[in-house]
């Protein structure tokens, strides 16, 4: 397998499953700017949507979007571990988590990264990702270590990704200490600690 991926990006996520899992595969940095790849190719070949992740298969096919590829690589390589089985009420909730951080989350955080946003929309853009980061940090109360208790699942590796961002991006946690303190605590994990110096991130949350 091949995984696609831009350092820090949301690819991150995926990128700490396949270590979680313990997988053989290779992995191939993407220009996002230039939609090329490190060894020169046009990545919309690759992948037509232009973004990370992709996922190449040993049979040459091809998975997008990161919520799909995290869960097709559980499922297929460790059920019932980083994702419950599907069909169960626990397999819903963690893809209500997924599906909050894609579609909400990583979102809210999106507009930060324009370096010509305004004052007054920074602000409010600020205070939409507050409303969100308030709803993830409530998920992890009642000495909750992980989104869906005490096992780290792929959303886990999801919502890590998103908020390892909160830095560059001038986003100050401290009002959120339990969403502080599980960054600290998947970052301590020996596969995120990989996957993190192998895209050349310093391993700290």
């Amino acid at each position: 397998m091949k995984l696609f991926y831009t350092p820090g990006a949301c690819s991150l996520s995926p990128h700490i499953v396949l270590r979680e899992l313990d997988l053989p595969f290779e992995i191939e940095a993407v220009d996002l700017k230039t939609k090329t790849t490190a060894s020169g190719v046009d990545f919309t070949t690759i992948n037509p949507k232009g973004y990370v992740p992709a996922l190449q298969l040993d049979d040459g096919e091809v998975l997008t979007e990161g919520v799909a590829i995290v869960q097709y690589l559980a499922d297929k390589h460790a059920p019932g571990t980083l994702a419950p089985a599907s069909g169960t009420v626990e397999r819903a909730r963690l893809n209500g988590h997924l599906n909050f951080v894609s579609a909400e989350l990583h979102k809210a955080f999106s507009p930060l990264f324009a370096p010509t946003l305004a004052p007054e929309a920074r602000e409010a853009t600020l205070a939409n990702l507050g409303r969100k980061l308030d709803v993830v940090d409530k998920a992890l109360s009642d000495g909750r270590p992980y989104l869906t208790g005490p096992d780290f699942t792929v959303a886990d590796a999801y919502l890590f990704a998103v908020l390892s961002w909160s830095p560059k991006l001038g986003v100050d946690l401290v009002r959120w200490p339990r969403l502080g303190a599980f960054s600290q605590r998947v970052v301590a994990r020996k596969a995120v600690q990989a996957a993190m110096a192998a895209e050349g991130l310093p391993t700290a949350a």
